[in-house]
């Protein structure tokens, strides 16, 4: 059985940031193949601005357990994130060249796997599901797509948007 690697504890030790720094490690680099692969923006500029988002979010994370105040990591990798890009910032030229090397798509494309896969809670878990599992994940989201795709169509010519 594979261990969890955010455990969620207040405090976080050698351990924790260990596997944050390993799992933002992965998601980086799956991130870069994704977005060069994808989008075409070289590798080198998408793993400087995957290395700032990382930093970012263990910095952020790191502050959430250490300063006495009871707010969100969220918040505190938000608010670092647009103090360091703000324009007239020494470092905003150099952040936001970089970071917009990185598609938004390509993100999230890694996240919501990462996500799917934690909520069997282990690989055992998930494998156990077997292909019927996969099969019906893939009707339903391209049933949802579809769907989404109709109604979407329907309210641009009922609004008269010419249909292409």
């Amino acid at each position: 059985m594979m261990p969890d690697l955010i455990d969620g504890s207040e405090n976080v030790s050698v351990h924790g940031i260990f596997n944050w720094i390993l799992l933002l490690i992965i998601f980086s680099a799956i991130t870069v193949i994704a977005n060069y692969l994808g989008y075409k923006h070289p590798m080198t500029d998408s793993l400087i601005g995957m290395a700032i988002l990382s930093v970012i979010t263990l910095i952020g994370v790191w502050m959430e357990r250490y300063l006495p105040f009871n707010i969100s990591s969220i918040l505190y990798i938000s608010v670092m994130g647009i103090a360091i890009a703000f324009p007239g910032m020494p470092t905003s030229d150099f952040v936001l060249y970089f970071v917009s090397k990185i598609e938004l798509l390509s993100i999230v494309t890694v996240f919501l796997a990462y996500v799917g896969i934690g909520m069997g809670k282990s690989w055992d878990e998930f494998k156990a599901l077997g292909w019927r599992a996969i099969v019906i994940t893939v009707l339903v989201i391209a049933a949802t797509y579809y769907g989404a795709a109709i109604v979407a169509h329907i309210v641009l010519v009922a609004t008269g948007v010419p249909a292409v």
